[in-house]
Protein backbone atom coordinates (compact mmCIF):
# COMPACT_ATOMS: atom_id res chain seq x y z
CA UNK A 1 0.00 0.00 0.00
CA UNK A 2 1.16 3.52 -0.68
CA UNK A 3 2.10 5.06 2.61
CA UNK A 4 3.39 8.34 1.89
CA UNK A 5 4.23 10.58 -1.62
CA UNK A 6 7.40 12.91 -1.81
CA UNK A 7 5.29 14.47 -4.80
CA UNK A 8 2.42 16.82 -4.24
CA UNK A 9 1.21 16.80 -7.44
CA UNK A 10 1.58 13.03 -7.57
CA UNK A 11 -0.61 12.19 -4.18
CA UNK A 12 -2.85 14.89 -5.96
CA UNK A 13 -3.50 12.68 -9.58
CA UNK A 14 -3.71 9.43 -6.77
CA UNK A 15 -6.13 10.79 -4.54
CA UNK A 16 -8.68 12.61 -7.05
CA UNK A 17 -7.36 11.67 -10.64
CA UNK A 18 -6.46 15.20 -12.09
CA UNK A 19 -3.55 17.43 -10.97
CA UNK A 20 -2.41 20.55 -13.61
CA UNK A 21 1.11 20.28 -13.22
CA UNK A 22 1.58 16.98 -15.10
CA UNK A 23 1.29 16.65 -18.28
CA UNK A 24 -1.87 15.16 -19.53
CA UNK A 25 -0.05 12.72 -22.09
CA UNK A 26 1.84 11.13 -18.79
CA UNK A 27 -1.69 11.26 -16.70
CA UNK A 28 -2.85 8.18 -18.56
CA UNK A 29 0.21 6.52 -17.89
CA UNK A 30 0.81 7.01 -14.38
CA UNK A 31 -2.50 5.88 -12.64
CA UNK A 32 -1.96 2.51 -14.24
CA UNK A 33 1.48 2.32 -11.90
CA UNK A 34 0.42 3.51 -9.10
CA UNK A 35 -2.50 1.21 -8.63
CA UNK A 36 -0.17 -1.49 -8.98
CA UNK A 37 2.30 0.02 -6.49
CA UNK A 38 -1.10 0.62 -4.02
CA UNK A 39 -1.29 -3.12 -4.24
CA UNK A 40 2.62 -4.34 -4.06
CA UNK A 41 3.57 -5.85 -0.96
CA UNK A 42 7.37 -6.00 -2.16
CA UNK A 43 9.13 -4.26 -4.82
CA UNK A 44 9.44 -6.97 -7.06
CA UNK A 45 5.59 -6.60 -7.85
CA UNK A 46 6.39 -3.48 -9.64
CA UNK A 47 8.67 -5.92 -12.28
CA UNK A 48 6.07 -5.82 -14.99
CA UNK A 49 6.69 -5.42 -18.76
CA UNK A 50 6.56 -2.10 -19.93
CA UNK A 51 7.24 -0.49 -16.98
CA UNK A 52 11.01 -0.86 -16.56
CA UNK A 53 11.49 -1.44 -12.79
CA UNK A 54 15.01 -1.77 -11.56
CA UNK A 55 16.41 -0.49 -8.40
CA UNK A 56 18.19 2.96 -8.02
CA UNK A 57 22.11 3.09 -7.37
CA UNK A 58 23.63 4.96 -4.43
CA UNK A 59 20.45 5.32 -1.62
CA UNK A 60 19.97 3.72 1.40
CA UNK A 61 17.15 2.45 1.79
CA UNK A 62 16.52 1.37 -1.46
CA UNK A 63 15.19 3.63 -4.30
CA UNK A 64 13.40 2.03 -7.27
CA UNK A 65 11.92 3.22 -10.42
CA UNK A 66 9.33 2.50 -13.02
CA UNK A 67 9.52 4.17 -16.50
CA UNK A 68 5.98 6.44 -16.94
CA UNK A 69 7.63 8.25 -20.61
CA UNK A 70 10.52 9.88 -21.53
CA UNK A 71 13.03 10.72 -18.47
CA UNK A 72 10.24 10.50 -16.33
CA UNK A 73 9.84 8.10 -13.90
CA UNK A 74 7.89 6.91 -10.61
CA UNK A 75 10.45 6.39 -7.61
CA UNK A 76 9.90 4.64 -4.53
CA UNK A 77 11.08 3.22 -1.19
CA UNK A 78 9.79 -0.12 0.55
CA UNK A 79 8.83 -0.12 4.30
CA UNK A 80 7.91 -3.50 5.37
CA UNK A 81 4.84 -4.10 2.99
CA UNK A 82 4.24 -0.39 2.22
CA UNK A 83 5.74 2.17 -0.68
CA UNK A 84 6.63 5.12 0.77
CA UNK A 85 8.57 7.90 -0.52
CA UNK A 86 6.77 7.91 -3.65
CA UNK A 87 7.82 10.55 -6.11
CA UNK A 88 7.81 11.72 -9.85
CA UNK A 89 11.09 12.50 -11.18
CA UNK A 90 13.41 12.75 -14.01
CA UNK A 91 16.47 11.02 -12.41
CA UNK A 92 18.70 10.49 -15.46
Amino acid sequence: MIKSFRSKELAALFETGKTGRIDVKMQKRIPLRLDRLNVAERPEDMNLPGFDFHALRGFDPTRYTVHVNGPWCITFAFDGKDAVRVDFEQYH
